[in-house]
Order: structure tokens, then sequence, then C-alpha cells
């Protein structure tokens, strides 16, 4: 395992060294120490490689992550895992705000909560909270899905095209054109494999959970040409 010191080396000395591990590498293990809540932390890592983070991060923390599984043993500031392509990012705490905004690809694990517009403008990525989210979340979502295993905030969903969120919880009210679906066994299939990547399959139920989506009426979309959008 490659140990590096934050407060030692600096960011800039991190996020090179990752940054030049691209593709394949036999340096598959690392270990940040004395994060102290810095910004940007493994931002940009594009390599299969697994990355622990033993503290809170700040802003951006693997933001545009590809490949990587990066874990942080404490909690995320606003906008971690930004723009995420693919890969995994786990957070042991809470996440603040606009956790996994316009993620592409890959799954985000939040142990604790997440606070408001978590999954904003999501555009493929997984989002798997154990705990509750704030307001505004999902708000322009267009595809991928968001498990909540706790409660959400107000305008849930607000001005969402076609990703779909889970919520085990009570919703505080729903944004434009998010509705209530129904929970058909196919999107019972999909949130159990969720919960189980997520690592939150002995915690809840698939059928403990209600579906929203969008209702279709703020934006032309035919459903027969959804591939092309």
């Amino acid at each position: 395992m490659q140990t590096f010191d934050l407060g030692k080396e600096g960011l800039r000395a991190l996020n090179s060294s990752l940054h030049a591990l691209k593709g394949q590498t036999n340096m598959t293990a690392w270990e940040v120490i004395n994060p102290k809540g810095a910004h940007a932390i493994a931002a940009g890592v594009d390599a299969p490689v697994e990355i622990t983070v033993r503290g809170s991060t700040g802003y951006y923390c693997a933001g545009m992550n590809k490949q990587a599984t990066i874990r942080i043993k404490g909690s995320a500031g606003p906008g971690v895992a930004e723009n995420m392509m693919s890969g995994t990012v786990i957070i042991d705490g809470n996440a603040s705000q606009y956790a996994g905004a316009t993620g592409r690809g890959g799954l985000l694990v939040i142990k604790g909560n997440a606070s408001s517009r978590c999954g904003v403008s999501m555009k493929g990525i997984d989002i798997v909270v154990h705990g509750s989210i704030g307001h505004m979340s999902a708000f322009m979502a267009q595809s991928g899905n968001l498990v909540v295993l706790g409660d959400a905030g107000d305008a849930l969903g607000d001005s969402l095209y076609e990703a779909r969120l889970f919520v085990r919880g009570s919703v505080k009210s729903l944004g434009a054109d998010c509705i209530e679906k129904e929970m058909r066994p196919e999107h019972l299939a999909l949130l159990a494999d969720l919960l189980k990547r997520g690592e939150a399959d002995g915690k809840a139920k698939p059928e403990e959970f209600k579906r929203y989506g969008s209702a279709r009426k703020l934006y032309n979309f035919n459903i027969d040409n959804a591939s092309s959008y």
C-alpha cells in the first residue's frame, strides 16, 4: 500500500501521483492520511486503484472519478463525486451539498445523510444514501438511480427527466412534474441489486420503498426515442 501524508507532502503532489497512474498499474492500493478537510482530494483519478482517505474532506473530493474505488473514512464537503464517470465512491459519514452532481456513471454510496441537491442533474450515476437527503435533490435529474433509505426534503425530483428515485421514508414534498409511480417487478430487482452494491442490503428490503419519476409534462419526450436523448 502507498501511504501518502497530505499534511506533509501536499495536495498537488498527491493528485499528480494519482494522475500519473493512467490505465493499468501495480500500485493499486493507496492510503491518504491527514486530509484535514482539504479540497479536491483524489479528483480526476483514471485508474483501477483503491484509495482510502482517513478523515473528512473538503470540496469536490473524488470529482470526475473514473475506474477508482475511493472510500472516505469521514464526511465529505460539497460536490463529492461531482461529474463522476465510473468506479465507486463510498463515504462512511455524511455528505454536504450537491453530492454526485452531474454524475454520468459509477456508484456513490453515502453511509450517513446527504444535504441539499443530492444528485442534481445526475446523468447516469447510481447513488445510495443510507440516511436522509435534503431539499431539491435530483433536481433536473436526467438518468440513473437515487436510492434513499431515510427521508427526502422539499421539492424532490423537481423538473426531472428519466432518472428513477426510490425513497423508503417520507417525502416532504415533490417538485414540479415529479410523481409517485408503480413499483413493478423489474424495479424491485433493480433496487435489490443497488442495495447490495450500496452495502445496504441488510438494512432495508426493496418492498419497503416507493418509486418516483417524471410525469413527462414539462418537456417534449417520446419513450420510443429514449436511447437518442
